[in-house]
């Protein structure tokens, strides 16, 4: 059976629950389940994918309840309005909460949360209107027509048709364009910010879409969890559940979607049984089931930091590989210009750290067609060069002009979308992605689809294209036999290759690659030499930097030389091979003495008589 089935098959048993003759405990227990269940997934995507930790998941979850109550109980209106009003104040007060706090980093945003989950924990058990810390009593029963949620096993199908469409909807969401950009934000899975926005997305826009969508699920919750109860109180929306919270999901495996319900079943149905021995054990009555959580959270981050799901998970039937439709229409091409028109113009472009200069008044151009190297000893500034160009790093002062546009002072999505996409010196892919995916990251400008279009299962003609896209590029570099590999599992080469094809379904008029070779074998290098020349044979221009100087020499028109961050000279191979100031960079001297021209040469510069070198020689 596979996976998709046996998921179906589960959910079905447990919409029908409720009309077999199971016990009442069974149906609460499964209630307070599927409530938790829902702010957990929540937490799933905001920090499980997105790496965006949160203790206030509790408080949205007041809000969703106390909207009804005041509006159901104060002003007699309709539980369904409760609903539309607690979805309605979450959603704005999510985006103010995280327009304010999620530019913060490190361990800034998780007290940040903590604070205004306090806040408005003291806020509403505080305020007359809302009853202060007694609540509000006597909420009406959900009702849909004639039909009454009263009974707890009535509610329990609206807690959890909410729970599996929540579920439904957050795999779909992962599965697809906006989703490939979240899960590449988590800076432990997928290398954080630059690569997302080097492909044309907006960070900060996703980790607020996520942060939303995490207070919209907890909302949900709280408005199922204040008609369940018939009342509601400040004391579940405090910070003891948003810590509850998080501890549901990092116990169940807090980047998986199946990790949220075995969090929220093993902590609810755990947290019950420990109220009932823990003080037979120690014979009197306490909280003692918080320090056997405490204790089995340092084991699960010690010995399954993945969560318990994965470890169950295992013993599953596999996800099917989902074929590609390489008959589906191919996605919209960029109009690049013609060969020999000018395609980039850096102007003296400068870059200071403090009192340091690492790039000083560099200027070049390319055309259209051009492969262009830019070479020079360790620490000569190249990649900071790479990076002032691609909008990673703002300029200090200079020009950097892009098919007849200023791009100098512009973000590095904004450039993406003008047309220019890169690789990175260190590999940034998603490594518990698959090949495919992270190729099909690079499709983002390309595409349309959005968060709601994704969750509800409307982007399948499109995703389609960006997959067959994908194919295509793997293709085109050698490795479409390796597209449902997890990229993670790929060595330091191919995974080089990888980040090329991503750069390639952009579509880039002008693409930048920052060490491409390095980690290749020779037949490797040789293989990707070929790549190169096709895509100049196709109109596409390269700007490299490298260090292996045979592969340089052999593929590239002309080379721009740097030293100490410092422009040396440019021109064809032959000329940079035969400058004295180019020998003198790498070898330290112009005139060398004989016996010194037998030494291996640095970075493979094939100067003199000597053997060549190529730096990524002995590279794991």
């Amino acid at each position: 059976m596979k996976r998709f089935h046996l998921a179906a098959v589960a959910a079905v048993v447990v919409l029908l629950l409720p009309l077999l003759p199971v016990p009442d405990f069974w149906i609460t227990q499964l209630n307070y389940i599927g409530l938790f269940s829902l702010v957990v997934l929540g937490l799933v995507l905001l920090t499980g994918v997105g790496g965006l930790t949160s203790f206030g998941q509790a408080a949205f979850a007041g809000v969703g309840a106390y909207a009804t109550g005041y509006l159901s109980v104060v002003m007699g209106l309709s539980p369904w309005l409760g609903l539309v009003a607690g979805v309605a104040v979450t959603g704005v007060l999510a985006l103010l909460i995280g327009m304010l706090t999620l530019r913060m980093s490190g361990h800034y945003l998780p007290l940040a949360t903590i604070c205004w989950c306090l806040a408005l924990y003291y806020l509403i058990g505080n305020l007359d209107a809302l009853g202060k810390y007694d609540g509000l009593l006597g909420l009406p029963a959900v009702q849909l027509g004639d039909f009454s949620f009263q009974s707890e096993r009535r509610i329990y199908w609206l807690i959890w048709i909410a729970a599996l469409l929540a579920a439904l909807g957050v795999t779909r969401l992962l599965d697809s364009r906006p989703g490939r950009i979240m899960r590449a934000l988590n800076t432990h899975r997928g290398g954080g910010a630059t690569m997302p926005e080097a492909m044309g997305a907006s960070t900060f826009r996703y980790k607020l879409t996520m942060f939303v969508i995490a207070a919209l699920l907890a909302s949900v919750s709280g408005w199922l969890y204040a008609h369940m109860q018939r009342s509601v109180n400040p004391s579940p929306f405090g910070i003891k559940f948003g810590i509850e919270y998080l501890f549901m999901a990092v116990i169940g495996g807090i980047a998986t979607v199946g990790g949220a319900f075995t969090g929220a079943a093993l902590v609810k149905l755990a947290e019950d049984q420990l109220k009932v021995w823990l003080p037979m054990v120690f014979g009197g009555s306490g909280n003692y089931e918080i320090i056997v959580f405490g204790i089995a959270l340092v084991l699960v981050l010690r010995f399954a930091p993945d969560g318990l799901w994965p470890l169950v998970s295992r013993w599953l039937p596999g996800r099917p590989v989902k074929p590609v439709d390489e008959d589906a229409p191919k996605l919209s091409a960029r109009s690049h210009p013609p060969r020999g028109a000018p395609l980039l113009e850096v102007r003296k472009i400068r870059k200071a750290f403090g009192g340091l200069t690492a790039v000083n008044d560099i200027s070049f151009t390319i055309r259209a067609g051009d492969i262009v190297g830019l070479i020079g000893p360790n620490g000569a500034g190249k990649s900071t060069t790479f990076n002032l160009i691609s909008g990673v790093l703002p300029l200090t002062s200079g020009e950097v002009e892009l098919l007849g546009q200023r791009v100098d002072g512009r973000a590095s999505r904004d450039i993406a979308r003008a047309g220019l996409s890169r690789t990175f010196q260190h590999v940034k892919l998603v490594p518990d992605m698959t090949v495919l995916e992270n190729v099909a990251v690079g499709t983002y400008l390309r595409t349309k689809t959005g968060t709601l279009r994704a969750m509800l299962g409307l982007n399948g003609a499109e995703e389609a294209q960006a997959r067959a896209e994908a194919l295509r590029q793997l293709r085109r570099i050698g490795l479409e036999n390796q597209a449902h590999e997890l990229a993670g599992n790929l060595a330091l080469g191919p995974q080089r290759l990888v980040e090329i094809a991503r750069a390639l379904a952009s579509d880039p008029s002008l693409l930048l690659l920052d060490e491409p070779a390095a980690g290749l074998r020779h037949q490797e290098k040789e293989a990707l030499a070929e790549v190169l020349r096709q895509l100049k044979a196709e109109g596409l221009s390269l700007l490299l930097v490298e260090h292996d100087m045979d592969f340089v020499m052999k593929l590239t028109d002309r080379i721009v030389v740097m030293e100490f961050g410092r422009w040396l000279m440019e021109g064809t191979p032959a000329e940079v091979q035969a400058s004295p100031a180019v020998r003198a960079a790498y070898l330290g001297a112009d005139d060398l003495p004989d016996e010194r021209r037998a030494t291996p040469k640095p970075a493979g510069l094939p100067l003199g008589d000597g053997p060549t070198y190529s730096s990524d020689e002995g590279r794991v």
